[in-house]
């Protein structure tokens, strides 16, 4: 049985399914989300959305999405969807999906033509990727796979238009390629398991829609960047990866950590586990801090709610709460100034705002202490007395 299973008719009815959004974040404060049929409605929405260090760790939307396009007797299958203007929706693959379900990871089976194609998507633990695998379940006859990306290369809270500064060249790597809109990103690099013909036909989709911004009083209209598509050759059992990643990796170890990755996953198979796997997607690791999130999509790391959400975070995690506890406060002692931690802000601007927050500190080192944490006074006492130092002197 299913984690959760979406019927047919809630899957063709897009008052309801795009209604439903799907999230999943990485360690490595990436995030992954869209709407349960594809259709972003949000320009928080995107494949591959991740920190760049070049302006102050912000999120980015690196993939914004993707079409997956079967062609089958000289027939092409889209199975993508995004909204236009007027209330039009080009593609509509949505209605090739027969069945759509979330047992560990997102997964769509799409019957079109004589094949049946089931697409699953996950976002890797550590790194900045996103992966899809396509299994080819029925297919009367060879077949062909086209992937289309299609990229955004800008800030979550921002939108982008067609514009001349756009780099649109296209560096090619084992089976894929890499490229980077603008300066101060990183490459994207796209990649196959197998190997893949890449057509170069670039272009901007323009006037994409986000309904979910129009209904919340935001500009909602943006224009996408495709380099052009990528062309697999397939067949019934074939097993084809597509991997979106700062990073270029080997093709050949695709399906390997794919694998690996999903059956690291924590199985919904009680309560307790939807909790733990809930309680993980707020941990980020990186460059040797551990941070909480406040929340998903558009909050950072906050001093005050990471305080707060520290004890329950570290119970979701009974065989290394004690780690949790040292690596998160570590984190946030590292941080202090005069007293105080930062609250919300960037990395390179953090706002030190929250005259509270140092007493959720204290609160956070009682429920270390009173979870084993032996080390409480000696790690966190010197804290501690700065804090109240701080407040005497008028913080």
């Amino acid at each position: 049985m299913s984690y959760i299973k979406f019927e047919k008719g809630q899957i063709v009815n897009l008052e309801y399914s795009l209604s439903r959004e799907v999230i999943r974040t990485n360690r490595a404060g990436s995030y992954s989300s869209t709407t349960i049929v594809g259709c972003n409605t949000r320009k928080y929405h995107g494949l591959l959305v991740c920190p760049i260090d070049a302006f102050g760790g912000e999120r980015h939307v690196l993939l914004s999405s993707m079409d997956a396009t079967v062609v089958n007797n000289d027939k092409s299958f889209n199975t993508g969807i995004r909204k236009y203007k007027g209330d039009y929706y080009s593609p509509k693959g949505h209605k090739y999906i027969e069945e759509l379900e979330m047992e560990g990871i997102p997964s769509r089976i799409y019957r079109v033509g004589g094949v049946k194609l089931r697409h699953e998507r996950l976002l890797t633990h550590y790194e900045e990727q996103y992966m899809a695998r396509f299994t080819i379940l029925e297919a009367s006859e060879p077949m062909k796979l086209q992937i289309r990306p299609f990229l955004a290369f800008r800030n979550i809270h921002e939108l982008t238009h067609a514009n001349l500064a756009a780099n649109t060249k296209v560096e090619f790597i084992p089976n894929g390629i890499k490229m980077k809109l603008y300066e101060g990103f990183p490459f994207l690099h796209m990649q196959f398991s197998t190997n893949a013909e890449f057509i170069h036909v670039p272009d901007w989709y323009l006037g994409v829609e986000y309904i979910e911004e129009q209904k919340r009083g935001y500009d909602y209209s943006e224009d996408l960047f495709a380099p052009g598509f990528f062309e697999v050759e397939a067949s019934e059992g074939d097993v084809i990866v597509f991997s979106a990643s700062t990073k270029e990796e080997k093709p050949s170890g695709f399906k390997t950590k794919f694998t690996r990755a999903v059956s690291g996953k924590i199985p919904r198979s009680n309560f307790s586990n939807c909790l733990r796997n809930a309680a993980q997607q707020f941990i980020e690791r990186r460059h040797g801090k551990t941070l909480v999130i406040a929340g998903y999509p558009w909050f950072g790391s906050w001093g005050r709610d990471t305080f707060i959400a520290l004890p329950g975070l570290a119970t979701a995690r009974p065989a290394k709460k004690l780690q949790l506890y040292r690596e998160v406060l570590d984190t946030q002692v590292g941080s202090m100034k005069d007293g105080l931690f930062p609250n919300m802000g960037n990395a390179d601007n953090p706002a030190f705002n929250s005259v509270d927050a140092p007493l959720w500190f204290f609160w956070a080192v009682q429920q270390y202490m009173e979870n084993g944490g032996t080390d409480a006074w000696e790690r966190y006492g010197g804290p501690m007395k700065s804090v109240l130092n701080a407040y005497r002197s008028g913080t």
